[in-house]
């Protein structure tokens, strides 16, 4: 399917095409590709009624569901731009993201998580009722409409500073991503799509919600990640599951041991979001009988830049080779090319790259060359096949008596121990400019093992200089709702002893 001048495009061709088939199931009930653009129509009629203007940010507060769907597609409709935010966010997050966006409107969907429903109590948002859709709460305010009418969407990522950045992403961005993305996993009408992605998150958005729309498949939309309920739905016949490794490994916890999961229907595993362990990998395909297909991508390339393909499923644990249409070069810090396989910081060029951070110019040059080139700050090399490696970020890269640790060897190494579900390594600065290896723990359910015992376990397969100078265990390790380990707050605590 050619580009779509706006996201709703995808939407809007299948209710032409296929009106009464089924677009997205939530909970008991299933919404027709007809029935979807009602709803969108709907919300656009009262996204209207309040005001909003081409180039105005409309912010919604939301888990995954119709409500949340029909609002990014109704401020495409009206040329307005999506602002989609995590409900879990803490009061004074989320008003900071509100503040630097200065939407038209806030829309709160009703219903679907407490969350969502204290934002809008705080913020004294009034109720209504929007035909086919629900509930929902809209708080409109004194937003100035810009000149944005290529953007569809920012979504919000936090830098290293902490500061939360608005990642400008336009309609051709996140069409060229839905496009390809289907195209490579051979989406179409009569797949059945697992819908727990976060749609605030690019991932979910563009991969998962548009990718499923552009090729006219059903989205199974659920608000929060069920390990049980995933395997539930897998077992009544999903046909594509997409999702961070931490889901895969709460599945797997779920399942008796050595046991084949239900999966009549299956035919496309993914994992994405954050690395992949090999073990992980290895026991994910024994429990379903299919390949893990694994990829890479960043919020900032809407968000997919590499992808394993279909036809040729990997062993190992790399990214795969750049999807089509999409440029990479590895370079040293002077940005020049590295020799070939050797690790560097990853660019990026294409349809993909975002437009650049809401109201941060500076910041915006800084990521962006001036011919094109998005620095990603990722550590990567490329094999002669074109298959990348994502060897860490280039901030999280241990340094320890002058030789190079990366994290992710360490982890891998840790991970490959019975005992262990996941774990984070980072590096700690000590008095003489040094760095220490730090590696934070998670254990698998119902099993024990003590620090001395992981610490035989890593000397025996790391360099000495690889080796953690601190082991700690922790019931759970931090995580975004999406799943991903929130290495910064590790990186925190390692710093206290």
């Amino acid at each position: 399917m050619p580009a779509a001048v706006r996201i709703d495009a995808f939407p809007r061709r299948w209710a032409r095409e296929r009106p009464d088939a089924v677009a997205i199931r939530e909970a008991a009930r299933a919404i027709t590709w007809r029935g979807l653009v009602d709803a969108i129509d709907a919300c656009a009629r009262c996204l209207r009624s309040e005001g909003v203007q081409p180039g105005d940010r409309v912010l919604i507060v939301a888990e995954n569901s119709l409500a949340q769907i029909a609002s990014l597609f109704a401020a495409s409709t009206l040329d307005a731009v999506a602002v989609p935010v995590n409900p879990r966010l803490s009061p004074r997050e989320l008003d900071a993201i509100r503040d630097h966006a200065q939407p038209r409107v806030t829309l709160y969907a009703l219903g679907v998580a407490a969350e969502v429903d204290a934002h809008a109590g705080r913020h004294g948002a009034g109720a209504v009722d929007v035909e086919g859709v629900g509930r929902i709460a809209i708080l409109a305010s004194s937003g100035e409409a810009e000149a944005l009418h290529e953007v569809a969407a920012i979504v919000y990522t936090t830098g290293t500073s902490g500061r939360p950045k608005g990642v400008m992403l336009t309609h051709a961005n996140l069409t060229f991503i839905a496009s390809v993305s289907s195209r490579l996993r051979e989406l179409g009408p009569a797949d059945r799509i697992y819908g727990a992605l976060p749609i605030y998150h690019v991932y979910g958005l563009a991969s998962m919600l548009l990718g499923a729309c552009c090729a006219g498949a059903c989205l199974h939309v659920v608000p929060r990640f069920d390990a049980r309920r995933a395997l539930d739905a897998i077992a009544d016949g999903l046909t594509i599951v997409q999702g961070v490794p931490a889901m895969y490994t709460r599945m797997l916890e779920l399942l008796p041991a050595d046991a084949r999961a239900t999966a009549p229907h299956l035919r496309y595993l993914y994992a994405g979001g954050s690395p992949l362990d090999p073990a992980l990998k290895r026991a994910v395909e024994g429990r379903f009988g299919l390949a893990l297909h694994n990829g890479y991508g960043l919020t900032e390339t809407s968000p997919t830049v590499s992808q394993t393909r279909l036809d040729a499923p990997r062993a190992d644990t790399s990214v795969g080779p750049p999807i089509p249409g999409v440029e990479v070069r590895i370079v040293d810090i002077a940005g020049r090319d590295v020799d070939a396989g050797a690790v560097g910081e990853l660019w990026v060029r294409g349809p993909n790259v975002m437009h650049g951070y809401y109201r941060d110019p500076q910041a915006t040059a800084a990521a962006i060359t001036s011919d094109g080139w998005l620095r990603t700050g990722d550590l990567t090399r490329q094999e002669a096949d074109g298959a990348l490696f994502i060897v860490g970020r280039s901030k999280d890269l241990i340094i320890r008596s002058g030789l190079n640790v990366y994290p992710g060897e360490v982890e891998s190494v840790l991970n490959a121990h019975p005992a262990v579900a996941q774990s984070v390594v980072v590096g700690r600065q000590v008095a003489d400019g040094n760095e220490e290896v730090v590696a934070f723990v998670e254990l698998a359910a119902g099993r024990a093992a003590d620090v001395a015992e992981l610490a035989a376990h890593a000397a025996a397969q790391l360099a000495p200089y690889k080796r953690p100078s601190e082991i700690r265990v922790m019931t759970a390790l931090p995580a975004s709702p999406t799943g991903k380990v929130l290495r910064g707050q590790l990186k925190t605590l390692a710093a206290t002893r």
